[in-house]
């Protein structure tokens, strides 16, 4: 019998807002691959609409068990490619993508990583702060933990990146600023490549008076390094 080879594993980033930031290649891969592991089907759905991609979706997220695992292995043990995208940006940055990953790699699956959009390096570079070298934190916890993760960042040498809600942005801002002084420059970007797209750059005091009341959106803070 003849032996099949294994489909390949494609890390797919897909745009964080703007849908025109799709790259070539990675529209080439989602009408190519036999199968789109997405975070939310329904949110790639209106990515692959703009593109007219007509691939096979099945949904990939934090609260799938290791059956769904399993089920996207046997597609690629079977020979057949898969893309694995999450709903903003690229797999396995702050999403459960590595769970797939892993059992991949695990498996001798060929992973293969394309570059693209990612809000942390896209803030980043507009962010006017030091980018040599920088720590990421992902989502701060929500409630045990805070203190020690804001001392963390409190004393960090170089640039720290997190990314918070609208909803407990300005309390974080206002904890953080307790540790920090309200002297410490900090970026705070706000849908990124979107209509709305901002940046609120200054000290910590100066930026929380120029947050807007109503607070809406997806927020990326950057505080800068701790100088001794």
């Amino acid at each position: 019998m003849k032996e099949v080879n294994k489909g390949k594993l494609i890390i797919t980033p897909t745009p964080i807002g703007n849908l025109e930031d799709l790259t070539f290649r990675a529209k080439e891969t989602l009408e190519q691959v036999d199968l789109i592991a997405c975070e939310d089907t329904r949110h790639t759905g209106i990515l692959l609409k703009h593109y007219n991609i007509q691939t096979a979706k099945l949904s990939f997220h934090s609260h799938s068990g290791q059956a769904k695992v399993d089920k996207i292995m046997t597609y690629l043990n079977e020979g057949k490619d898969v893309a694995l995208v999450s709903d903003a940006g690229t797999p396995g940055i702050s999403d459960p993508g590595y769970t797939l990953i892993q059992a991949a790699l695990e498996n001798g699956v060929t992973v293969i990583p394309l570059p693209g959009a990612s809000a942390v390096t896209t803030a980043l570079s507009a962010s006017g702060l030091p980018t040599d070298k920088f720590l990421y934190l992902g989502f701060l916890p929500v409630k045990k933990g805070r203190q020690t993760i804001f001392k963390k960042i409190a004393e960090s040498e170089q640039t720290v990146v997190f990314y918070e809600s609208p909803r407990r942005l300005v309390k974080t801002l206002t904890q953080l600023k307790e540790h920090v002084g309200s002297k410490r420059n900090i970026s705070v970007g706000k849908e990124l490549t979107k209509i709305y797209e901002t940046f609120y750059r200054g000290d910590m005091e100066d930026v929380l008076q120029m947050l807007p009341e109503n607070i809406k959106g997806e927020y990326v803070v950057m505080v800068s390094a701790y100088s001794k």
